[in-house]
């Protein structure tokens, strides 16, 4: 196995395609608590299990996304019955490293407020980057800002409308910034932004050509590099509630623990069992 992504990793290095492709098989909500679930338990276990261990998600919801798990390869079958259990893949099970890579730069760049589980955290850091094309305006601005809007536009191959709805949102999640208050002013990256390289070579890293023969669907085609997009919303799910970024926790140090909160929060009843194995 190849070396873990160093922590000098440049950002425009990596495939924006690429990394958008695995962020959107991990970005579905609940993805990384179930993983981790399966991670912390080391055995199979049917849906019901799963959401035993996690008593503010439905299991109906829990069993969705288990299936979408498997569909994408993250997670396998023991046994072909209805209602077999589920065990992390090869492939699902080296995420832990992508996983404690983004909860790193969580924590070191974000002020979340209060205490947060460290799933949530992760997940909380996968909606800011998954968006579609958020990591070529990033990439833009990494080689090249400070810049306005049409220039990144150009350098990112996008159009200025959607380059100013990306824009617009990388600054509300804290990775974007204006250089001054005017219309056209420039725009830069932030601290958190800048720190994204080891993230995105984690990322990359786990896409890498030969993890992903460990999936049961191929890899989404290549989009040409030029894409033109207009008038797409961003949608309510794209959009982070308060209150899921301040669950409190036992141990907010712990990568896999949940906050003691009721339904949607996360009850304390939960907290102790925490921290699954770094994958290697």
């Amino acid at each position: 196995m190849s070396a873990t992504p160093h922590s000098t990793a440049s950002i425009d290095s990596v495939d924006a395609q690429r990394v958008e492709e695995a962020l959107s098989l991990i970005a579905p909500k609940w993805t990384t608590w179930s993983a981790q679930t399966l991670a912390q338990q080391s055995r199979p276990m049917r849906v019901r299990d799963v959401a035993a261990r996690l008593p503010f998600v439905s299991e109906q919801l829990v069993g969705k996304r288990l299936a979408q798990m498997h569909a994408d390869g993250l997670v396998t079958r023991v046994g072909d019955r209805h209602g077999a259990p589920y065990q992390l893949s090869a492939y699902g099970e080296s995420l832990s490293r992508v996983h404690h890579t983004l909860s790193d730069w969580s924590q070191a760049n974000l002020s979340l407020g209060g205490r947060v589980a460290g799933a949530e955290r992760v997940e909380d850091a996968v909606r800011r980057l998954h968006l579609r094309d958020s990591t070529a305006v990033i990439q833009a601005l990494d080689a090249g800002g400070p810049m306005r809007l049409v220039h990144i536009a150009e350098e990112a191959g996008l159009d200025n409308g959607w380059t100013g709805q990306r824009l617009n949102r990388l600054q509300i999640d804290g990775l974007v910034a204006r250089t001054g208050p005017r219309h056209g002013d420039p725009y830069v990256l932030t601290d958190a932004g800048r720190a994204l390289g080891p993230v995105y070579a984690a990322i990359e890293h786990w896409s890498d050509p030969v993890a992903t023969r460990h999936r049961s669907v191929p890899p989404a085609p290549v989009a040409t590099a030029t894409r033109t997009h207009t008038g797409v919303p961003l949608g309510p799910d794209n959009i982070r509630t308060a209150a899921a970024l301040r669950r409190s926790v036992a141990a907010p140090s712990a990568l896999f623990s949940h906050a003691p909160q009721p339904q949607p929060r996360v009850p304390a009843a939960v907290t102790a069992q925490s921290t699954p194995s770094r994958g290697r």
